[in-house]
């Protein structure tokens, strides 16, 4: 996700019972960035292979569009729009962050008849037939199960590439779309992607793709050339009952000539040498981190503390430190095997930890925000934890050989205050698609998610044990109900998906109403319990 988006200034409020909950006002870059792991099959409780991704972006578009498999005529072009998440808007090209794209050919989703379409950087031939697929600002996965995450990786040798005439035309977020139009395996993804590259040229910032099928997992990452002509792309193969996670920071090491397990332009090592990029390991191996001078936006606090947590998380007999000397490091491998196979509620759970009960534990000590938040306001650079205050949606796309359909369970805003509601890859209920963060839309799931939210995050302490609680029930009937569809058609999977959606959206309007009753009661009967008519300290003020 981008880390300089423009600088956003957002005031959400008017909630019911003239309680107003209001966001920072001043003016904030968007400096914090996607957090996206791989759980192979052979690394999961239950045989499914999974890939996760949370978009944190203050100026990220909500919505997630359901994009239709189609039929192409011989001879027609596939056209390659630009994209502001790779750094800013761009009005030229009609491309701003919401929507994000005006392109009615391309789905429902994307019709705004009354904004000017947004143009096209450039064209490549089209294929006969492409397959549907969830659509945000980066693909995520498609009806045969090929699963997408995402995350930006900073390089001190060229930071951002823009769109120019005569440069290349993809940025991450085309190229993985082009992927699950006409792809069915992560291979298949991965050399796809890389051929895209070769011909028509990157622009934008360094990134890292995931791309895993119910078999295999790749981890695709790309960097522009300084002369915008084709670009910089290496994978590797995530070995089957292992775990990956990447958090804004390339991850790929060794350059292998003749590695069953990499896939990149064969041309690669040259390629870096003739910019004088190329940089090694000391068993003399060309290191793919450090030819991009891979270094964090903030280290040690952004990115590998992160990837640390993860790692640690999943498997704590690794022993991983903590604290590491330099930004090109090789304490952390590739991928690790988890102790024992995850389970889909510990994935959740990976994406909604603030380093608790660690020595880096946001919501504790001198440290800790007002009721013992874990998010951090202003313009300074605060340690970075996996959740964060700017997440727009979070996805756990998962794909299993007994599941009707591929499904993405889906959380809206930060998944620690939010929930996780799967969905087939299938026509969406309204509420997901066509979402404006700049209006107040009660129909919207980000607006019926984000009253949750920010109530939570206001008395943080205080509600979030109560929405825990209430993700947690919702979470665990839908993995019930999955389960019990397995035998169901797809078309009927998918109805039974969103009639639970919907289900879900309402109670999470009921909740939000129970959290404002429960939090009046409390202060009154805190009120009638003092002579001096003023609020017990321990209700309101909790770290």
């Amino acid at each position: 996700m981008n880390r300089k988006s423009k600088l956003v200034k957002k005031i959400l409020a008017g909630f019911a019972v003239g309680i107003v909950v209001a966001a920072v006002s001043s003016a904030i870059p968007s400096a914090e960035a996607c957090t996206t792991t791989i759980v192979t099959k052979g690394a999961s409780a239950d045989g499914s292979a999974y890939v996760t991704h949370s978009n944190d972006s203050f100026s990220s578009d909500p919505s997630i569009v359901y994009v239709p498999a189609k039929d192409h005529p011989a001879g027609s072009m596939r056209k390659v729009y630009p994209s502001a998440i790779a750094w800013d808007d761009y009005p030229e090209y009609n491309c701003m962050s919401n929507p994000r794209l005006v392109a009615p050919e391309r789905a429902p989703g994307y019709d705004y008849p009354s904004l000017k379409p947004t143009k096209p950087l450039g064209e490549i031939p089209q294929v006969p037939h492409t397959y549907a697929y969830f659509d945000s600002d980066y693909g995520v996965m498609n009806e045969k199960g090929l699963m997408l995450g995402e995350c930006t990786n900073n390089s001190l040798h060229l930071e951002y590439l823009e769109p120019k005439e005569g440069r290349g035309i993809f940025y991450a977020s085309e190229l993985g779309r082009v992927a699950l139009e006409r792809c069915v395996t992560a291979r298949e993804a991965v050399r796809l992607m890389g051929s895209l590259i070769d011909t028509y040229g990157l622009w934008g910032t360094g990134e890292t793709l995931l791309v895993a099928d119910r078999d295999e997992g790749w981890v695709l990452e790309m960097q522009p050339t300084p002369s915008g002509k084709g670009g910089f792309w290496i994978a590797q193969r995530v070995p089957d009952g292992e775990f990956f996670v990447a958090a804004n920071q390339f991850r790929i090491r060794a350059i292998k000539k003749d590695d069953p397990d990499q896939i990149f332009n064969p041309r690669l090592p040259d390629m870096l040498k003739e910019v004088g990029w190329a940089a090694y390991d000391k068993q003399g191996n060309m290191d793919w981190v450090r030819s991009m001078k891979a270094a964090e936006d903030f280290h040690p606090y952004f990115a590998l503390r992160r990837v640390w947590r993860a790692m640690s998380l999943v498997a704590p007999s690794a022993k991983l430190p903590a604290k590491v000397k330099g930004w090109d490091t090789e304490r952390y491998p590739f991928s690790v095997r988890p102790d024992h196979p995850l389970t889909l509620k510990e994935i959740m759970d990976l994406h909604r930890d603030a380093y608790e009960n660690t020595a880096f534990d946001r919501r504790a000590g001198e440290n800790a925000g007002l009721f013992a938040s874990p998010y951090r306001y202003g313009g300074n650079k605060w340690e970075r934890s996996i959740t964060s205050r700017n997440i727009a949606y979070t996805w756990i796309a998962q794909t299993k050989d007994n599941l009707p359909a591929p499904v993405c369970w889906l959380a809206v805003n930060a998944p620690a205050e939010s929930v996780f509601i799967p969905l087939a890859v299938a026509p969406l209920p309204a509420a997901y698609e066509k979402s404006d963060r700049n209006k107040y839309d009660p129909a919207k799931a980000w607006w019926i998610s984000g009253q949750v939210t920010l109530l939570t995050r206001g008395y943080y302490s205080v509600f979030s044990p109560e929405v825990r609680t209430a993700a947690a029930k919702e979470e665990q009937r839908a993995a019930k109900l999955v389960e019990a569809s397995s035998s169901q058609s797809p078309e009927a999977f998918a109805q039974t998906l969103r009639e639970n959606a919907e289900r879900t959206l309402a109670a999470w309007k009921t909740l939000y109403g129970n959290l404002l009753v429960s939090h009046d009661a409390d202060h009154r009967i805190d009120y009638d319990k003092t002579q001096s008519g003023r609020l017990k300290a321990d209700k309101v003020m909790k770290y």
